[in-house]
């Protein structure tokens, strides 16, 4: 015992009744930068008694936010990494993830959502519906999670809840409706009003924790009574008991209209909006009452794994009676006790010392300690059941491995989305003595995050970092120098650019090779297709084939071939993507003919493509999101068609104007630098990954020329002269 304190680990006594799944639910925060969610954890926690008192997100007390456990996160205000924490609400167990809201940690959201019953989606009452918010609800959607919405800052200036609601609907496509209203806006905002029980609710006391209930403020309740009205239609709209109440003309019961609003939300077939202000202690416990009642338990929420080529649904059944354990491990982290490796349980249990087997690979693990987190504390438990969210040590994993309790099972649960980095830098450390902690470094944060990835160009002799943006690397070059005393470097950015194909072009390539005893010999002959622009960052591999000029064992290895010549093309040394090889013949040799031999005869087919064929060099297009006041909108749009830019959309309202623009990714580097200097300082904007399109013909020379300048300085050299 005296050893677990003093690792600040508290111990759990493991005779605890075991809590039925009906009383559990895992819920995430989720929504655009600085919208509040940290904030919003930080009330949960106040008001659910696991913290004696809140503080600010910057830590401008020097304390911070309790899920702000990062001293980069204290300082610059933002989430870098999600974190777990569990509270207790009206004897249910809530365990909650505060996700990043910043589209360069997006992975952070993506492995938040795989594993969540639900979500809480935080709107700002004066932004709205913003860039990461659309991006978020297409992560809710892609693993079917219900979320409550909640608009958040109505104590802003200029917040505007009716506008929101009707940027959720036509923006979001959702069925929603409020089931509050505002009493007050800005300065003047009270409480909120209830529209499924009829009531007034107010936040008293210093820390809004004496919450009183009241009637409806007489000059609000016309109001009420047409947005509860308004709010039973929707509802009729995504639950047909309700909707045959509505048809015949009955008024709903208040068990009625709750009953149907937690079948619209597990169903994803309806939205609940509620607001308040978490800053100004006010529409949090409701919330909390909302997450109990409307989203689901994890009892009701459909899981599956794979055995084999079927899909098998998990039984979420806690104690006796229980299925072999099953879980996945979401998320890495490496901590002064060593990897850190989050769990969810989806089906059985597992104890402290039991064995558990890594599906992936076969191998056996001892698990020697579980824990439940509360951002960066640890409270150790003996045993985790179907439903619960923990953490074990000591275990060699990969982010998205199925662990399972019997070596026999073939189950595997299905990962998680990974979104492909977009942008490049070289990275070295300052001081040549701190290469062994530069390489620590980097193989921790690779493990930890599966969208920052490094790689070592031969060629340039340069390491380079890939990552979601330029915050992102940065972020990760300030933690090697604060965890691991190693100063780096960060070189000029480099955008991933893509060669691809414009026509289809056909090949016929034979590789043969007679050197003295057995050659090499293969013939490979078909087309190579450009994919339609919706698939261009993919790659397809045909084999149409018939009869047997090419035996069928020899196929993966000309695919294998294909796809190695794809890592760098020809024309600038980047990736080739977007492409069909559609193998249609060739020949073998009965003595010559190899795996090797038919390899290289694919890679040959594809230089050969480059030669008869004709190429073009894809670029990432960000869509961008600025937000200024309205007289600098002028500046600001002219700014974004000088860079070639596509203006979208411009929304303007109270003096504040919205601009959202495509802008190739290479004329963004520096951008926010730009912004500032044209709005004093005033303007701010988010950047996502869209799509990839063909650069202009000017970018696309100047790539050629700088890439034959670094593979053959002598040719450009002789080029230039010619030109001049």
């Amino acid at each position: 015992m005296l050893r677990a304190c003093s690792l600040g680990i508290r111990r759990f006594c493991s005779s605890v009744t075991l809590e039925p799944v009906e009383r559990i639910r895992n819920i995430g925060i989720s929504a655009h930068i600085d919208s509040g969610k940290t904030t919003l954890t930080e009330r949960l926690l106040f008001y659910t008694g696991r913290i004696d008192e809140m503080h600010e997100v910057r830590g401008k007390d020097k304390v911070g936010a309790v899920m702000d456990s990062m001293e980069l996160e204290r300082q610059r205000g933002i989430t870098i990494q999600s974190a777990a924490t569990h509270l207790t609400w009206n004897n249910h167990t809530v365990n909650v993830i505060d996700t990043p809201g910043h589209v360069d940690f997006t992975v952070e959201v993506e492995r938040a959502l795989r594993v969540l019953d639900g979500a809480i989606l935080v709107l700002c009452a004066v932004g709205g519906v913003q860039s990461q918010t659309l991006t978020v609800t297409r992560q809710m959607k892609r693993y079917n999670v219900p979320c409550i919405t909640f608009i958040n800052k109505l104590d802003r200036q200029g917040s505007n809840p009716n506008r929101v609601l009707s940027q959720v609907k036509q923006k979001l496509g959702y069925n929603a409706a409020f089931i509050q209203l505002p009493i007050g806006l800005e300065s003047q905002q009270k409480g909120v009003v209830d529209l499924i029980r009829e009531r007034a609710i107010y936040f008293e006391g210093s820390n809004g924790d004496d919450v009183r209930y009241d009637e409806i403020p007489a000059d609000l309740r016309a109001q009420s009574k047409d947005k509860r009205q308004e709010m039973i239609e929707c509802l009729a709209n995504a639950d047909e008991h309700l909707g045959n109440l509505f048809l015949e003309e009955k008024v709903p019961t208040v068990d009625e209209i709750d009953a149907a609003c937690r079948r619209g939300t597990i169903s994803r077939k309806f939205f609940p909006v509620m607001m308040g202000t978490a800053l100004k202690n006010k529409g949090v416990q409701p919330l909390l009452d909302a997450v109990i009642d409307y989203l689901p338990n994890p009892s009701e929420v459909e899981n599956f794994a794979f055995e084999g080529e079927n899909r098998k649904r998990m039984d979420p059944t806690r104690g006796p009676g229980a299925g072999p354990f099953v879980g996945l491990a979401f998320k890495l982290e490496a901590g002064k006790f060593g990897q850190l490796t989050y769990i969810r349980v989806y089906q059985g249990s597992f104890k402290k010392g039991d064995s558990l087997y890594n599906s992936r690979t076969g191998k056996r693990v001892r698990i020697p300690r579980i824990v439940r987190m509360h951002s960066s504390e640890m409270q150790e438990i003996e045993e985790a059941h179907a439903g619960d969210i923990c953490a074990v040590f000591g275990v060699d994993c990969a982010s998205g491995d199925t662990f399972v309790g019997d070596k026999a099972a073939n189950v595997s649960m299905e990962s998680m989305f990974i979104p492909e980095p977009v942008i490049s830098m070289s990275l070295k450390p300052q001081d040549k003595k701190d290469a062994d902690n530069f390489s620590k470094a980097c193989n921790r944060f690779v493990r930890e995050d599966p969208t920052f990835r490094i790689t070592y160009d031969a060629e340039s002799r340069e390491t380079i970092a890939s990552g979601m943006g330029e915050l992102h690397l940065e972020i990760y070059a300030q933690r090697m120098e604060r965890e691991y005393n190693c100063p780096v470097a960060l070189g000029k950015p480099k955008v991933a650019f893509r060669e691809s194909l414009v026509a289809p072009v056909e090949f016929d390539f034979l590789h043969k090779k007679q050197s003295g005893g057995a050659g090499q010999f293969g013939r490979v002959i078909g087309v190579l297709e450009p994919l339609p622009p919706a698939k261009n960052t993919q790659l397809e591999f045909i084999d149409a084939t018939v009869g047997t000029n090419i035996p069928k064992n020899y196929v993966p290895s000309i695919k294998k071939g294909f796809l190695l010549m794809c890592e760098k093309g020809c024309l600038i040394g980047q990736k080739i993507s977007g492409v069909t090889f559609r193998l249609i013949d060739g020949e073998h040799h009965i003595v010559d003919s190899s795996d090797l031999a038919f390899s290289m005869a694919a890679q040959g087919a594809i230089k050969q493509c480059y030669e008869r064929g004709s190429w073009h060099i894809l670029e990432p297009i960000m869509s961008i999101e600025v937000a200024l006041p309205e007289e600098y909108q002028g500046g600001v749009m002219a700014s974004i068609s000088r860079k070639g830019g596509l203006i979208v959309s411009t929304d303007s309202l109270e003096g504040w104007s919205t601009i959202t623009a495509e802008v190739s990714l290479s004329e963004m580097f520096g951008y926010s630098t730009e912004l500032r200097t044209l709005t004093q300082g005033k303007g701010e904007f988010t950047m996502e990954y869209c799509r990839y399109s063909p650069a202009p013909a000017d970018v696309q020379s100047a790539l050629l020329e700088a890439y034959q300048q670094e593979t053959n300085p002598q040719a450009a050299q002789q080029k230039r002269k010619g030109r001049s």
